[in-house]
Formats: structure tokens, sequence, C-alpha cells
């Protein structure tokens, strides 16, 4: 075991056991994972669109479809279904001056019926063959109602299951087309709509729109006049460049002035806008360092700064609390960018950083806290920051009250505010007043909690604090400590654990730190304890009892 709490360049994972280029894979992956979180956290990564019921002809909307698992609702919307698709076949064939009237009214009552409740029949209008149809009237010549209807459907199936999104593929080249300079406003909104719900379903997908040339128009619509139109592209991007592949990511910083568009943009002061921008930010920071150093250079810090230091919006402190994070995870100038750009905030970054640890929003104290260990894993003015900026009572309460996720993300800040920065070659010191405080304020149990846990990670992290409390408090207290909170019971228990590296640390500790001369120096004095070594060393057994090994 290393020990290590403290490493200059690979932030994130700088308390783990040997990690080489593992922080900036955890850092890409977490990127990853909170794209998969945000159904729950922010915002739907596909989105249905939902709209009025038709108020014209036989169908009228009324509550009774709209009730979870009410069956003859159910069978209504599907017969009701199958026959407006059967009816949108028959007038997309038909000819005559009131042809185009008649498809647009069929059309408006099939998007009607796919947008019509929790459980739209999306199926059963795939089935009935309804998107080659939707495709057909997405031709260009056709009328701004037209292309709305028809891509507003395409938009709520791509919502759906995996399969119903591969349903969509058909019609992707006309909903990139429509994405362009002579679309109407509403119309480029809804193809880029149903876009963002084609990559929102992985990377296969979004590797299809990308080879299909996606990414440029989406790019464009991003700046448009149009609040509504620049927010939905900037969602559909966020989708399109999540990963885990960086292609996206690296073309999308590649578009020239894109960076400076980018940061424009989320300065006009739309928190709905800024959101979604926010995230595309943490897409492209959690690729590569390079993509945030471009993004700091354009003005990026500002924005971030000021809203983590005023919102109090989950919706935009979590993609705020992830960009910053990823930030800091870089190199060592980065994290002082962000922390001199903190200067102008009351408390600085550490106390904006704190005030998202206080507010009880799971989400938030994780990312938070995330952050910080992201700081203190840097250089000692940037540990010292962190130690009297005001953070560790909120981590404190956390390592001692949170979920278990929230309070690993605590431990590896407190961890990493303990520790020197690592000198190439030579062992990680602890910085001893950090140490004796935390200690002091009573941390113990909550990493003996990790120790515990059957998480390998964590139970991983609480030995690695355990081991520098007992090599660095001052006057050989260490070892007593973590005896005074049953530590020596929960390493015992890892002694025999099934993961290989667990064992061998949990024994060296216990055999270092608690071997059988453990005590006796304090119950018999030091000279009995020397007597009883050197008789040991000059005794006459034989060399299996001495841990040597017979040999012949």
């Amino acid at each position: 075991m290393e020990g290590d709490f403290g490493s200059q360049q690979q932030h994130r994972a700088s308390i783990k056991s040997p990690v080489g280029n593992q922080a900036g894979q955890r850092r890409r992956q977490q990127a990853v994972q909170i794209g998969k979180e945000r159904r729950d956290a922010v915002v739907r990564a596909k989105r249905l669109r939902r709209g009025d019921g038709i108020q014209n002809g036989d169908f009228l909307e009324s509550h009774d479809l709209h009730m979870e698992g009410d069956v003859s609702g159910t069978n209504f919307l599907e017969e009701k279904t199958l026959t407006a698709v059967q009816a949108l076949k028959e007038a997309a064939a038909a000819t005559g001056k009131d042809a185009s009237r008649k498809k647009i009214e069929v059309l408006r009552q099939v998007r009607s019926l796919l947008s019509s409740n929790a459980s739209p029949p999306l199926s059963v209008a795939v089935q009935a063959g309804v998107v080659p149809v939707l495709v057909d009237c997405l031709a260009f010549g056709s009328s701004e109602e037209q292309l709305l209807e028809a891509a507003w459907s395409l938009t709520n199936i791509a919502s759906g299951e995996h399969e119903l999104t591969r349903a969509v593929l058909p019609a992707l080249p006309m909903l990139i087309s429509h994405l362009g300079d002579k679309s109407a406003a509403t119309v480029a909104e809804q193809c880029a709509w149903a876009i963002g719900n084609v990559a929102g379903e992985g990377e296969e997908m979004r590797d299809i729109l990308l080879a299909q040339g996606a990414l440029h128009p989406l790019a464009r619509l991003i700046s448009s006049p149009f609040p509504s139109l620049a927010r939905t592209a900037a969602w559909a991007m966020s989708n399109l460049i999540k990963g885990p592949s960086p292609r996206a990511a690296s073309d999308l910083m590649k578009i020239e002035g894109m960076a400076q568009v980018l940061v424009g943009q989320m300065m006009k002061g739309d928190d709905e806008l800024l959101v979604e921008l926010a995230w595309v930010m943490v897409y492209l920071t959690s690729m590569s360092d390079g993509h945030s150093g471009i993004l700091l250079s354009v003005g990026l810090l500002p924005v971030l700064v000021n809203k983590l230091a005023t919102s109090d919006s989950s919706a935009v402190l979590t993609p705020i609390l992830r960009c910053l994070g990823n930030i800091v995870a870089g190199d060592n100038s980065k994290t002082d960018a962000v922390l001199t750009a903190g200067g102008d905030v009351p408390g600085g970054i550490i106390g904006a950083l704190s005030r998202c640890l206080d507010m009880g929003h799971r989400t938030m104290q994780k990312e938070a806290a995330w952050a910080v260990s992201n700081i203190a894993a840097g250089s000692t003015l940037q540990k010292r920051m962190v130690f009297q900026g005001g953070a560790i009572p909120s981590l404190l309460h956390i390592l001692a009250t949170a979920a278990f996720d929230v309070r690993k993300e605590a431990a590896y800040a407190l961890g990493n505010v303990c520790v020197a920065p690592k000198a190439k070659g030579k062992e990680v010191e602890p910085i001893v007043e950090h140490l004796t405080v935390l200690v002091d304020r009573g941390c113990i149990p909550g990493f003996l909690a990790l120790v515990k846990s059957p998480d390998m990670e964590a139970a991983r992290l609480g030995l690695q604090f355990l081991e520098l409390v007992m090599r660095g408090l001052p006057g050989g207290l260490g070892p007593k400590v973590v005896e005074k909170e049953d530590g020596i019971a929960a390493m015992e228990v890892l002694q025999f654990h099934v993961n290989n590296e667990l064992r061998v640390m949990a024994n060296t500790l216990v055999d270092k730190y608690f071997g059988e001369d453990y005590g006796l120096e304090e119950e018999y004095g030091s000279e009995v304890v020397d007597m009883i070594k050197g008789s040991e060393e000059n005794s006459d057994y034989p060399p299996w009892r001495q841990g040597g090994v017979v040999h012949g």
C-alpha cells in the first residue's frame, strides 16, 4: 500500500493505491455517469413533447386516457392510433386541392395520439408503419406546419425504448437537413429535439449522428437569437458529445470561435440556456484538460463562479459543480485560476463550495465534495486554503451523517487535506497540523465505517487514512487513538478478506502497529521491552521459529 493521499497532477484519485492514469479515466467515467443520472437529478436524457388533444374530429382527449393501467383507455388509444396511421397513409397518397390540408389534419391527430399520456402508443404506431410516412412528410417544399407535425411525432417515437429510437434512424438525414438556415425556427427546434432524443440513446446512436453530420448544424443553432431554439440545440449537443468517446467533444472545440460562442451564450442571463450549456461544458472539460484551458482563456470561470456563489437552483448548481470539479482535476495552474476567480465572492471558492455542502441536497453535496477533494489534492497552499476556508466542518458532518456515496467523497477530500504533495520516489508525508485537527474533531469513526463497508474502494480509503493516523500523529499516539475507536477489530476482519490487496493492507497494518510487542513498553517500561527483544534475537530457536526458511 502506498498510503497516498497526495498526487499533484492526478488530483481526484490521489488517495488511492497505485493509480497510474486512473484519475483521468475515472473523471471521464464520472462525466458519463452524471449524464445517466440526469434523468433523476436534473432533466431527462430523452424528452417526450406533449401537446393538446384533437378538438375536431371524433377523438377527444379525456381524463380516462391519462390513467395509468386503465385497460379500456389503453385499448382505445391503440385502436385510434391504428386508425390514424392508416388514415395518414391514405392522405399521403392522395392528390387534389384538399390533399395537403387533409394530410396535415391527420398528421396532427397522429402527433396528438403520440403525445397523449405518460405511456403513448409509440410501438403501435411504429409497427403500423408510421415512420416511413413521417419521413416522406419531411420532404423539402412541405409547409411549415406539416414539417413541424411530422418532426414532433418522430421526436416522441425517439423518446421511447431502444428499438423505438432505432426505428427513427431512416429519418435522421431529413431531420439534420432541416437544421439549416432556411428552416423555420419552430421546425429547426423540433428536429433538434428529435436528434437530441436519438443521441440520448447511447454511443452507437451518437456515432451515427456524427457520421451523418449532425454536429455542425447543431453548433450553429446554439447561437440562435430564438431562446427556445438555442436551449434545445444546446441540450441536444450535450447528449451528442457526452462520451465516452472524446471524438465529438474534440470536433466541437475545433469549430472556429466555438468556445467564445458557448461562453458568450452562458453570459446572457438565461438560466435555462445556461443549464444546458453548462452540461456541454461538463462533457468538454471531462474529455480533455486542453479543452478546459481554452474555455478558461475565453472567460468561462467568472460565469461558473458567479452562479456557484449565488444560485440556489439544483438544476443550475449540479452541472456548475461538475464542471468546476473537472477543471480542478487538471493541473495546479487551473486550480489556482479557479481559486483566484473566487476572490470576488464572499468566502472565496471554498466558501461557495461549502455553501453547497451545507444545502442538504445529495447530488450537490457529492459534487461539491468531489470538487473540494480535487483542490485538496493539489499544492500545499491549495490544501491550506481548503483547510482554512470553512469546508472542514461541513465535510466532517457529511462523513458522519450523509448517504454512503456522499460520505466517500467527503472522505477523499478530508484525506487529501492531510497529506503534503508527494515528492518523486518518496513516501507521502502527513500534514500534522491538519491531521491532528481532524482526529481531534472526531473523524476516526467515519473512516472506520468505510473500512467496515462492503465497498472495496471505500475500505481501501479507510485503511489508508488509518495508516496515516497511526504513522503521522505526534508522540506515537496514532495506534492508541485507533485502538480506542475499536479500529483493531475493524482491521482484523479484513485480514481474511477475499480481496488480496485489502487482506495484505490490513495484515501489514495490524502487524506493524499492533504486533506482539504492542503495549509492553507502556505496561513494563522500555528496559523490559529491550531485554525481551534481545533474548528473542539471541535465542536458540530453530530457524522456522524465527521466521526463516528451512532448507534441505
